[in-house]
């Protein structure tokens, strides 16, 4: 399978020439070499580059990111690409988001998001009266237990999913319940549970794409690529400007030998974060 070359990359991620070469020359990148020397990057490498580069955007030292994203390489499980987690940035600090767990990828030291403990902090007076309301027997409706859920999330998932659970005894069809209930369903790895979920949304917001793109995403956990890309086409079909499709369908289109709808998707990619940025 063909890479991708610097030029590519760097018209798709909007990132110069130079900063890719450096970063390859320094040895945080490391491409293959075609048959007449240029560099060909992997999806991996534009997945590293594409992290970097937010964290460019949000202000992090040039200098700070290398670094850090060095130091997380040799954290990571051997085999455990840099796609499969989290990276953002709160202040100058560099933060990786993998299974529930938060650390700082300078020191490696676990940490937690302050705005995460605040919600949590501030949600726990709604745990105790969604539960005191549930217990009373009060009748809800689907949407009183969708706003109740919601409540949960933060500081119980586990009474959230019992939440969007009864939610959809009122309303099958509630489309929102849905997408969040298998998406929690998605994170305990209930990845058939999930699917159902997202399935269920689909049918019932025809003019979204979220569930359709959560759908190729859970597809894809399952190893199940070309339904993945259906559903990831379907998505687009009704949100053209959904950026995560693009990027996602780019990887599979490249990983099935398919380089030319691999690029394109990858251009479609760099359009829709453009449109994003010129968004009010």
């Amino acid at each position: 399978m063909k890479g991708f070359s610097t030029r590519e990359v760097a018209e798709v991620l909007g990132i110069p020439n130079s900063t890719i070469l450096s970063w390859t020359r320094s040895g945080l990148l490391t491409p293959e070499r075609g048959p007449k020397g240029a560099y060909l990057f992997s999806f991996q490498d534009i997945v590293l580059l594409r992290a970097a580069k937010e964290l460019l955007d949000s202000a992090v030292p040039a200098r700070r990111v290398r670094s850090a994203l060095e130091a997380l390489r040799e954290q990571l499980p051997v085999g455990r690409p840099l796609s499969a987690v989290h990276i953002s940035a709160l202040g100058d600090r560099v933060l990786v988001r993998d299974e529930g767990s938060v650390w700082e990828a300078d020191s490696g030291q676990l940490t937690m998001d302050f705005a995460v403990a605040e919600v949590a902090r501030r949600a726990e007076p709604l745990v105790r009266r969604a539960m005191a309301v549930q217990s009373e027997g009060v009748a809800m409706s689907a949407d009183d237990w969708y706003d109740t859920a919601l409540d949960l999330e933060a500081v119980a998932p586990d009474r959230a999913i019992d939440a969007y659970k009864e939610a959809l005894t009122r309303e099958p069809d509630h489309g929102d319940a849905n997408v969040n209930l298998g998406r929690l369903l998605h994170e305990q790895g209930d990845l058939a549970g999930a699917e159902q979920h997202y399935r269920t949304a689909s049918a019932a917001d025809l003019e979204g794409g979220r569930a359709r793109y959560n759908l190729g995403v859970v597809l894809e956990d399952q190893g199940r690529s070309e339904e993945a890309v259906e559903a990831y086409e379907n998505a687009l079909a009704v949100d053209e400007d959904l950026a995560a499709a693009h990027f996602n369908l780019s990887r599979l289109y490249e990983a099935l030998g398919e380089q030319t709808k691999a690029l394109n998707h990858l251009a479609a990619y760099k359009r829709a974060l453009e449109h994003m940025d010129l968004e009010p």
